[in-house]
């Protein structure tokens, strides 16, 4: 057997991983495509035309971004035309192969899970870290059943009640992310706005703002409020995710949610910009221990128990 290289022993953890992260995957195995197309010598357009795929297929392999994995015959036929060591080869194929295998949030119908999204939710259960900035809403992770309920109900007020319950039972399904043994590091920032903005009911936000400090206090939980008495501060005008992956010869990741669409940037000098801005941000924020004294200040003020 060849010398395993260092970018092959750092995808053999994944052929183990209990959970099904298809996103994760088919971006390692474009990302590990791409490797060995440079390694031998070929660009991407020279690499296509050998074996007759348009630029945009094997542009799309590359990116991992197709809703489904690429076809094993594809990635032979590719991995032949580089010339890739045997063993190399068995590792991708092994990792495509876990590729297909369906994340529980691919059961949910594309009405509540467009495309856009579940690339989302595929992304943030297989990485390192998640960044967040909320100015209108505490961040999807850390709301409650309740808070979540309120949410869907003022976005989608003509909802019938069995869709309100099925998104809420989504979100709450995505929050489990960081109950997992292997939960990723989470660093939220919100603006104070969100603390005193009822949702429901006063009730309702206690609970909600209870929930935050409990969470706060778990290890691989980082929460920061902006003050509103911060009149500089760097906010930007969105909400912001930026995930980065542990180990993995993956860029990061920024992604800007719209109405009814979002932006996913991967580019460094982009994702770059978005890095800086959260930094800045977390310098003009409250400490984790300040913003946990006004969590707790803002439920007796605002909410306190009946």
């Amino acid at each position: 057997m060849s010398t395993t290289s260092p970018r092959i022993s750092r995808l053999e953890p994944y052929l183990d991983r209990v959970e099904p992260a298809p996103t994760l995957l088919k971006m390692l195995v474009g990302v590990q495509l791409a490797g060995f197309r440079e390694d031998a010598g070929l660009s991407q357009d020279q690499a296509a035309r050998k074996l007759g795929f348009s630029g945009a297929k094997l542009s799309r392999i590359e990116s991992g971004k197709g809703r489904r994995p690429p076809t094993e015959k594809d990635v032979r036929a590719l991995l032949k035309l580089y010339g890739t060591d045997v063993y190399e080869a068995s590792v991708l194929l092994k990792l495509l192969g876990r590729a297909g295998e369906p994340g529980w949030w691919q059961r949910y119908d594309k009405r509540l899970m467009p495309e856009w999204f579940e690339r989302l939710v595929g992304l943030q259960e297989a990485a390192a870290t998640i960044r967040t900035f909320e100015i209108q809403y505490v961040p999807g992770l850390l709301q409650t059943a309740a808070y979540t309920r309120a949410v869907v109900e003022r976005g989608l007020p003509n909802a019938p009640a069995c869709e309100v319950e099925r998104r809420v039972e989504l979100r709450m399904r995505r929050a489990e992310l960081l109950r997992r043994t292997d939960a990723p590091q989470l660093w939220a920032i919100i603006d104070e706005s969100v603390l005193l903005r009822v949702l429901g009911s006063r009730e309702v936000m206690r609970e909600q703002l209870e929930h935050l400090v409990a969470m706060a206090e778990q290890p691989h939980v980082t929460l920061q409020v902006v003050p509103l008495d911060v009149t500089n501060a760097s906010a930007p005008a969105i909400p912001i995710t930026y995930l980065r992956f542990g180990g993995v010869d993956l860029p990061d990741v920024v992604y800007l949610e719209h109405i009814r669409s979002a932006n996913f940037l991967e580019d460094q000098d982009e994702t770059e910009e978005y890095r800086v801005a959260l930094d800045r941000l977390a310098d003009e924020a409250l400490t984790p221990r300040e913003s946990v004294r006004i969590l707790r200040e803002t439920m007796a003020r605002r909410y306190p128990a009946g």
